[in-house]
């Protein structure tokens, strides 16, 4: 399915940002077992892109594996290189229009209305919410989709349970969750603990 269609249906982003490359890939084909069907790796973990790489020729060309933190247009072509499919940036920066023209599409942070309108000019895929706990959580995506409806936003930052669950019932299409869900799985941690978590969020996105 394309990548729209995929985020209203699995309505979760996994974000796996460790500083162990073997427990980084163990953590993403963890997070794929269990069902989470759209992840990304952040380029500020420890050799993400090989991460990417290696996980992509375990789950296959048709998988929604994605690179986070992107910034510049070489951080688009690397991660695209590398195998992602997908590019998540913490900002409207060269990535976005980089990844866009590459086809592959993106979802772009933005923060304030004048960035969720640039960002919509740009033909941001899905927007970013971030840092969404910092601003009011939950009431703060209900007040910013007010003058936006139905736009597809993915709130992302200090998103634990309780909040996904508010913020999937305000309306938003998925949330993206790194700590509250990896915890220290991506540093060495245990996975059977991982394996529980995913399958709260997964109830929780269902």
């Amino acid at each position: 399915m394309d990548f729209p269609t995929a985020l209203r249906s699995h309505r979760l982003i996994a974000i796996v940002r460790g500083t162990d490359a073997e427990a980084s890939l163990r953590t993403v084909l963890t997070l794929a077992e269990c069902g989470v069907g759209i992840i990304e790796v952040s380029l500020s973990g420890t050799d993400a892109l090989e991460v990417i790489g290696r996980a992509r020729s375990r789950l296959g060309a048709d998988a929604w594996l994605g690179a986070g933190t992107v910034v510049t247009e070489e951080d688009t072509g690397r991660a695209v290189d590398a195998g992602a499919n997908l590019v998540v940036t913490p900002g409207l920066g060269a990535g976005v229009a980089t990844a866009l023209g590459l086809g592959v599409p993106v979802v772009a942070g933005v923060l304030t209305p004048t960035e969720v309108i640039v960002a919509q000019r740009a033909g941001a895929t899905a927007l970013k919410v971030f840092p969404a706990s910092a601003v009011g959580g939950p009431a703060y995506l209900k007040a910013l989709a007010g003058p936006f409806p139905g736009l597809p936003f993915v709130p992302v930052g200090g998103v634990d349970e309780a909040a996904a669950e508010s913020y999937l019932a305000l309306g938003a299409t998925a949330v993206g969750v790194g700590s509250p869900l990896v915890g220290d799985a991506a540093d060495g941690g245990d996975l059977g603990a991982l394996r529980e978590r995913a399958r709260r969020f997964l109830e929780v996105c269902a």
